[in-house]
């Protein structure tokens, strides 16, 4: 018995020898491979809006700060610091013309130098004009036109030339159409969840010989503003004063100063 455990001891021992032998002799595991260092962004300092900023705001140097902004997706228009690395000091003080949300890089020309006039006469494109005209939830589409809506201004009036047999009859025209609104009241800016308030005047944008058809519009009848769609707004509309002014004579709205009008054939 003795024997036979140590042959089998021995085989054992042997087998274990054996067995370390090749797990030695293989080849001896490859290090982990290095992580790959992460691709480097090119970056470039952009000036953009700290916070909200509305139209008519008065634009002080907290409410812009620099960010950095891929420089692949960079644009002319935007205010690097490379280019004008006192930007923040030279544009506080400035009016928006136009709304600047967080984060939005800030452009120029949606700012202006007031330079002592009033917010109005800076958010005026050039060679615009702003006139008011009273309204109310009759003629002012029920308090839901607000600033930045596009109307049509209607004149209702007597007509004295009608038929005579039948004595005056009362017309209607369209005098001015696609007209932004630029005020109700004294608020150039829808608020986030404001209600629908009937004001008492609405500012309109108007070319120089769009005034005059307003102000002597005034004088011979009432007067009423209707909302126009979104698209429809979107669609057409004089770009400058000059095809403002063109539009207007097309329409067939003649205006001579000290009260003489005359309407030609319209478009």
């Amino acid at each position: 018995m003795k024997a036979a455990r140590i042959v089998v001891l021995g085989v054992a021992i042997a087998a274990g020898g054996l067995a370390a032998m090749l797990a030695g002799g293989g080849p001896e595991p490859k290090p982990p491979e290095p992580a790959q260092p992460a691709a480097q962004l090119n970056t470039v300092d952009i000036l953009v809006a700290r916070s909200d900023i509305g139209m008519g705001q008065t634009v002080s140097a907290q409410d812009i700060h620099w960010q950095a902004w891929p420089a692949s997706a960079g644009n002319s228009n935007f205010i690097s610091k490379s280019s004008k690395p006192d930007a923040i000091e030279a544009l506080a003080g400035s009016i928006a013309r136009a709304p600047f949300v967080v984060g939005e890089p800030v452009r120029e020309a949606k700012l202006v130098k007031a330079k002592g006039s009033g917010f109005m006469a800076a958010i005026l494109p050039a060679g615009m004009r702003a006139i008011s005209t009273e309204i109310s939830a009759e003629t002012g589409a029920g308090g839901f036109i607000l600033p930045n809506d596009h109307v049509d201004v209607i004149l209702s009036r007597r007509d004295k030339d009608g038929d005579k047999s039948s004595g005056e009859t009362q017309v209607s025209e369209t005098i001015l159409s696609n007209v932004r609104v630029l005020a109700i009241d004294q608020n150039v800016e829808e608020k986030n969840g404001q209600k629908v308030v009937v004001g008492k005047t609405a500012t309109l944008e108007l070319a120089p010989i769009q005034a005059e058809t307003l102000a002597l519009a005034r004088q011979q009848g009432s007067l009423s503003l209707a909302l126009r769609s979104i698209v429809d707004s979107n669609k057409s509309g004089p770009e400058s004063a000059a095809d403002a002014n063109a539009d207007a004579r097309r329409g067939g709205i003649n205006v001579v100063r000290y009260g003489v009008t005359t309407k030609a054939t319209p478009k």
